[in-house]
Parts: structure tokens; C-alpha cells; sequence
């Protein structure tokens, strides 16, 4: 069923080094998230624990990284998950049907994940253009200018990733280069501000009760879980990685560390700024994203003034622009290499001739995330989350775990440190954020449903073609 491979110009060359490795991992970790979600998680944990839910969703991404980077490393392919899970359960058994299903629910997640992005860039740009927020249709107030702004920035991304990889990375490190400017432009404004008016000081707050604690941290620990992912982007680009046994691990446990510092930083810069400027957005959860991207351009302006401010929304813009372009370039190789192996669509295989990229498969995920623009930003990340946990991440860290059991012998460059209790932890964390969403019953029944659709497709299929189960009744 493999397409052949023997012709240079169809498969894909190993050109990411390192340090690449490194930055596009944080291209997609670092995106509208952290902006977004700062003031909730201070909300939710308090002030005093705000800062320990980053350091325990730091902790949940390097349990689950451990996991992405033996995996990676012994099996440096195009893909990702998708070469991981159909090692594990088999190529010719349970291994087929899961990677297939993994190809199916990325056919949604991808896309919406690359949706939550844009629309949260759009969303932004409603802060310069407060008539981006307008309705164009008034029999249909729900759609306003912001989503055609999204799908449009789609549009942009995948026209500047249809290209080489080489001008790929070349780009993606000036996009890098602005990420890190809105980093280092909220950490320092906010202990600017807080030495202009009295010095760096806990805002004052009540006692909490420990189960309300509890229940706080956790949900704030939720939310910068969420913000966190992305560690694992390089292994979807394994096919394409230099020295993957060894770049591979460093590169993810690399950006977790860099990018949980950061986020520690930005939450202690904001918390004094919070009394002033975001205690009405930070208390309301319902609260919208452009009042909360205004919390961080306050605390910029009333630092350095108001260019400052507006300095600084236009950097969260580009780092919401460099977000995607990772998303997008990580999760295109995933149907193309279903593709490649014969377990999707083949028309996706197809490598450029010239710039030596799916392109087929590029262009497909960002058409559809294009449509999931069209969508509300709330709607787009609920459904990601809930699917990707259940149909990736759980079937991937019992794996891990069921492949040292049966392939003792396999050759692993890099090998879990402290085994089984990274993956034991990262379980644990996954199913705690499954049973502790608000509405859980409904977002667990999208996820059945893409997986028994996906299911019903792949019997049918594996029928017409012997294929597992069917092909243990010859």
C-alpha cells in the first residue's frame, strides 16, 4: 500500500536543526493563549497560587513531553502521533485503525486549533478597528467582520508556507523574533509600572478555604495547560529533522523550560498591574477577548505611554500570526504522511516537486481551517481539547508504556527518565481536566461522535481492502 519513495523529489529532506527545532516548538506554544488567559488564571487561582497553576501545567508538559520525546526519537518520521500509535498497536493490527482515527479527529483539531488562533488575531485587530466587531449580515448576528478577518489570515499563512523549507525557517525566525518582543514587553512594562507606583507588591486577598483553593488551581492550571501545548510540534516534522535522535528530546524539553519561564515572568510582571487595570477583567470570566488583550496594552501604556500601548497590541498580533504559521506547518505533514503510508487519502501524499513539501495536504488543512474561522472562539477550543485529549494524547501514553512491554529490544536513543511515572503523571492530569470541565457530558459526546465516525469510515474501508479486523477471518 506505500507509494514509492525511491525519487528524491518525493520525499522530504532533513533540514531543521536544532535551534529551529527549538523555535518553531515555541512559535506554537507561545500564541494568543498566554495573552488571553493571564488575567483568567489569575482570577481563577488567586493572586498568591496564580503563579504555582503555571509551574504545575509546566510540570503536566514536561510529564507528557518525556513521553513525545522517546517516542519522537525512536521514531523520527512525518507525522507525529500518527507513526507513533500505528507503531505501538501495529501496523497490520489495532494500529491501522488508530492512526487512522488519529488522521481523522486532526482532520478537526488541526483545523480548529489554527482557527482559535486567527480568530483570536482577528479579535485583536478589533481593538485598532472597533468596526471589525460589526455584523455584515443582520439576519445573521452571530457572523461579524472579525471571522472574515480570521479566515483571511488563514488564507495569508498558507500562502507563506507554500514555499522551501529553508525560506520556512528563515521566516519563522523573524516571526520568532516578534514573540519574544510581546514576551519581554509585558514582563517589562508590568515591573516598570509596578516601580512607578510603589514597587513590586502582592495585590492584597482574602483566605480561601483549601477546597476552594483546590478548585481554583485547578482550574487555572487547566488554562495554562492549554497554553502550553506545542512542546511537541517538532515530532510531526520528524521526517525533516537533523540528528532526530538527539534534537528531538532536547528541543522539547528545551521550549518547555524556556516558555514556562516566561509565563512565570509575565504572571509576577502583571500582578500588581491587576489592582489598577484588570480587577473588573480578571473577576469576569465572560469578559471578552479584546478587554483582555486591553489589560496587557494598559499596563504598556501607562508604563511608556500610549504608543507604547498600541505598540503592544500590534506585537500580540504578530505573535497570534506566528502561532499559526507553526500550527499549520506541523499538523500539514499528518495526512500527508497517512497518505504517504496508505491509510488516507491519497491525493494528499504528494510532495512539491520543486519546494519538496505536502503542499496538497497544506493547502487542504487550511481551506477547512478556514471554514472553522467562521465559528466563535469558544466553540473552536472546546471541541479541540476535549478530542485531541481523548484520541490522541490517552491512547499515546498508555502506548508508551504497552511498547516497552512488548518491544523490550527496541532501540531507544532517548529513554524516559524515572519511567513509568512521567507517563502515570501525565495521565493522571489528562483525565483530572477531563472530569473537571464545565459541560463535560456534552464535550465528551463530540468527541464520541468524530471517533465513531471516523470508526464506521475506517471499517468500511479496511473491508474493501482486507484490512484489519477483517483481514484475520483469510
Amino acid at each position: 500500500m506505500n507509494l514509492p519513495n525511491s525519487n528524491p523529489a518525493s520525499t522530504l529532506q532533513r533540514r531543521i536543526g536544532l535551534r529551529s527545532a527549538v523555535a518553531f516548538n515555541m512559535l506554537e506554544m507561545i500564541g494568543v493563549g498566554p495573552f488571553i488567559t493571564l488575567p483568567l488564571v489569575i482570577a481563577a487561582a488567586g493572586y498568591r497560587l496564580s503563579v504555582w497553576a503555571w509551574v504545575l501545567g509546566a510540570a503536566i508538559a514536561v510529564a507528557d513531553g518525556l513521553v513525545w520525546a522517546e517516542l519522537g526519537a525512536a521514531f523520527p518520521r512525518a507525522g507525529g502521533s500518527y507513526a507513533f500509535l500505528r507503531e505501538i498497536y501495529g501496523p497490520e493490527r489495532a494500529g491501522n485503525w488508530l492512526s487512522f482515527l488519529y488522521v481523522w479527529q486532526v482532520s478537526f483539531t488541526a483545523p480548529l486549533s489554527i482557527a482559535s488562533g486567527c480568530i483570536g488575531l482577528s479579535s485583536f485587530l478589533a481593538w485598532f478597528w472597533p468596526g471589525l466587531d460589526a455584523s455584515p449580515v443582520a439576519a445573521w448576528p452571530a457572523l461579524h467582520y472579525t471571522n472574515f478577518a480570521a479566515a483571511s489570515a488563514c488564507l495569508l499563512v498558507t500562502a507563506l508556507l507554500y514555499r522551501n523549507l529553508s525560506s520556512i525557517t528563515r521566516l519563522a525566525w523573524v516571526l520568532f523574533a516578534g514573540v519574544l518582543a510581546a514576551i519581554a514587553g509585558v514582563i517589562v512594562s508590568g515591573f516598570y509600572h509596578a516601580a512607578a507606583t510603589g514597587g513590586w507588591q502582592m495585590p492584597a486577598s482574602g483566605a480561601l478555604s483549601i477546597p476552594a483553593a483546590l478548585g481554583g488551581l485547578a482550574q487555572a492550571t487547566l488554562l495554562t495547560t492549554y497554553c502550553y501545548w506545542g512542546y511537541y510540534n517538532i515530532c510531526f516534522l520528524g521526517g525533516e529533522v537533523r540528528r532526530p535522535e538527539r534534537t528531538i528530546p532536547r528541543a522539547i524539553l528545551l521550549s518547555v523550560l524556556f516558555v514556562s519561564a516566561f509565563y512565570v515572568a509575565m504572571n509576577l510582571a502583571a500582578l500588581p498591574a491587576i489592582r489598577d487595570f484588570g480587577r473588573d477583567a480578571a473577576s469576569h470570566g465572560a469578559a471578552g477577548a479584546s478587554v483582555r488583550l486591553q489589560l496587557v496594552a494598559d499596563i504598556a501604556a501607562s508604563a511608556f505611554g500610549s504608543l507604547a500601548g498600541r505598540l503592544m497590541a500590534a506585537l500580540i498580533v504578530w505573535t497570534a500570526f506566528a502561532s499559526v504559521f507553526s500550527l499549520l506547518l506541523g499538523y500539514s505533514r499528518v495526512p500527508y504522511a497517512a497518505a504517504r503510508d496508505g491509510n488516507y487519502f491519497r491525493f494528499l501524499a504528494a510532495v512539491h516537486p520543486r519546494y519538496n513539501i505536502p503542499h496538497r495536504s497544506l493547502v487542504a488543512l487550511g481551506l477547512v481551517a478556514m471554514a472553522f474561522c467562521f465559528f466563535s472562539l469558544v466553540q473552536v477550543i472546546t471541541m479541540l481539547v476535549i478530542t485531541r485529549i481523548l484520541l490522541q494524547f490517552l491512547p499515546q501514553q498508555v502506548g508508551v508504556m504497552l511498547l516497552r512491554i512488548q518491544r523490550p529490544e527496541l532501540v531507544r536513543p532517548f529513554r524516559i527518565p524515572l519511567y513509568p511515572l512521567p507517563p502515570l503523571i501525565a495521565l493522571a492530569g489528562f483525565v483530572f481536566m477531563l472530569v473537571n470541565r464545565g459541560h463535560a457530558l456534552v464535550e465528551l459526546a463530540v468527541a464520541a461522535a468524530i471517533a465513531v465516525s471516523g470508526t464506521l469510515i475506517y471499517l468500511i474501508r479496511a473491508r474493501r481492502l482486507g484490512q484489519w479486523p477483517f483481514a484475520l477471518s483469510k
